[in-house]
């Protein structure tokens, strides 16, 4: 057994990553500045791979015996041990006897995570140096936005590495994402098949967990970009302020110095608190005089266009994105850019060859009559924006809205989220997300509250799948569904199991069975 990790997001473009070549380090070299107590047994011993979860230990490993928030990984030493382990570190070394062949590294209490990242980029020759980090973090937008980076860079001929919610990719291939930003060790063996697939850059989500987790540490970012601040994650922080204080930490608080650049969203108040902490600051916005701002924005369910006011001049917009919200995402993305001294026209190619980042506003067409989108909108802030995009683009049509919202999460953010979607839509399905180990009727209970607020029309179905068919029987020509919160996911977390559910492909078997038949003309 281990520490468990759990997974957040699937998908099915899985591509198997090649092994990474690397070689063995001496204990010492490889515990180079981390905080190490002291090192009982043999410190010179050799240390072929490191692993955090003892199931992966392989014969010559190191294993770092983490703790966890409901466990600690010293528990599994003695697995870690029996699997061929050579060495371990940990803030709690075992009392009894150790064996006299095995090297204890005991670190400093509080250290253990950024030790595990300090080891690893030494094991891995630090792969980050040779690489320009693009950094993104805020509660909305942050996979967006790295997926348009990402999209900028390629198309000025860089080989790049993407990390965040919907998967990991690097030159060798693509795999699932078991958190948004990975553990410090995985991250690091990123880092070194982009770099040795000839890579020069990588755009990651870094989220408030790994930040406060110390997954980021000791890794400097060229461009650090801040989207927004709305309550989430609560459940973790305990306060917004908590909350902010993790977002803070990647403009200067990784142990690797400030930011190059920091690209802040200047509609967002919280964004005032992030000036001047990187080397240089860039501010965008719709509002007042920002460094970016959107000017003439035309909005249409075919995408959006504008012009981007820079610092490099104006740059012109053409995105099949949708909504206003996709303005404020495009912007950080030329913010990045620009710091990054990408040409103005490969800013504009990058922008126009994304066609579309999973789950998020992503259209369903199955020649029916009204419009269905899928939407990773899980917080209430996320959900207003969803809906307030529908409502502009659509302003005569009729919103359906199926959600639900997430068991052991912050309880506090549900009659929030039931509030905003009642107030907007015109009808809410109200329905399970990943209840995991809660009552999926006590969640909706704590939903219906908000939607009562709202003085909301609304049904509840704790079956989304079922859930899903109301809402496109109810559906009539002209009118917006929206299947909000899952986006991306394949899956659904049940009590005692995890099933396969995707809200797309449901959506889509639904709307088969109806039968819309696509008008074909005549030749």
């Amino acid at each position: 057994m281990s520490l468990k990790v759990k997974e957040k997001a699937k998908f099915r473009e899985d591509k198997p990553s090649a092994t990474l070549e690397t070689h063995g380090m001496k204990l010492q070299k490889l515990l180079a500045g981390a905080e190490v107590g002291k090192i009982v047994g043999p410190a010179d011993v050799e240390i072929e791979s490191m692993a955090y979860d003892s199931r992966k230990v392989t014969p010559g490993a190191i294993f770092f015996a983490l703790r966890g928030e409901k466990l600690d990984g010293a528990q599994f030493i003695q697995d870690a041990l029996a699997r061929g382990a050579v060495a371990v570190a940990t803030e709690n070394p075992p009392r009894e006897r150790r064996p006299e062949n095995i090297a204890f590294a005991e670190l400093l209490p509080g250290t253990d995570r950024r030790g595990l990242a300090t080891a690893a980029a030494n094991f891995y020759g630090h792969p980050a140096d040779g690489l320009q980090l693009v950094g993104v973090t805020g509660t909305n937008g942050k996979t967006t936005t790295t997926f348009l980076v990402d999209s900028i860079l390629r198309a000025a001929g860089f080989t790049t590495g993407l990390v965040g919610t919907t998967g990991y990719r690097t030159p060798r291939g693509s795999r699932t994402a078991a958190n948004t930003t990975p553990e410090s060790l995985d991250l690091q063996q990123m880092f070194a098949e982009i770099r040795d697939g000839g890579g020069t850059h990588a755009v990651l989500e870094a989220s408030s967990h790994a930040l406060a987790m110390e997954r980021l540490w000791g890794i400097h970012f060229a461009v650090a970009i801040f989207t927004n601040l709305t309550r989430d994650h609560l459940d973790y922080h305990k306060t917004f302020e908590e909350y902010f204080a993790a977002k803070r930490l990647l403009f200067g608080g990784t142990g690797a110095g400030a930011p190059g650049v920091a690209v802040l969203n200047a509609d967002d108040p919280s964004a005032a608190q992030l000036t001047g902490l990187a080397h240089r600051t860039m501010t965008y916005g719709l509002k007042g005089a920002p460094d970016l701002i959107a000017k003439k924005v035309a909005l249409s369910f075919q995408g959006l266009e504008f012009t981007a006011h820079t610092p490099a001049g104006n740059i012109q917009v053409r995105s099949p994105f949708v909504g206003r919200i996709n303005a404020y995402n495009i912007l950080a993305a030329i913010g990045a850019a620009i710091g990054l001294n990408v040409p103005v026209a490969k800013i504009e190619e990058g922008i126009s060859n994304l066609e579309l980042v999973p789950g998020r506003f992503q259209r369903i067409d199955e020649g029916q009559p009204f419009l269905v989108v899928v939407d990773y909108a899980h917080t209430d802030d996320a959900l207003r924006n969803l809906i307030s995009t529908a409502r502009e683009l659509g302003p005569s049509a009729r919103i359906i809205t199926v959600f639900g919202a997430g068991g052991e999460r912050d309880r506090a953010k549900r009659p929030l989220m039931g509030e905003a979607a009642g107030s907007l839509s015109d009808l809410v399905v109200l329905t399970s997300d990943n209840p995991r180990s809660e009552d999926p009727l006590r969640i909706i209970n704590d939903v219906v509250v908000g939607l009562q607020k709202a003085n909301a029309k609304y049904r509840v179905e704790p079956d989304r799948e079922q859930a899903l068919a109301i809402a496109l029987e109810e559906a009539q020509a002209g009118d917006i569904v929206l299947l909000a919160g899952k986006g991306h996911e394949t899956y659904q977390v049940l009590r005692d199991k995890t099933i396969d559910f995707d809200d797309r492909e449901k959506a889509r078997a639904i709307l088969r069975r109806k039968s819309f038949a696509r008008k074909v003309p005549k030749r």
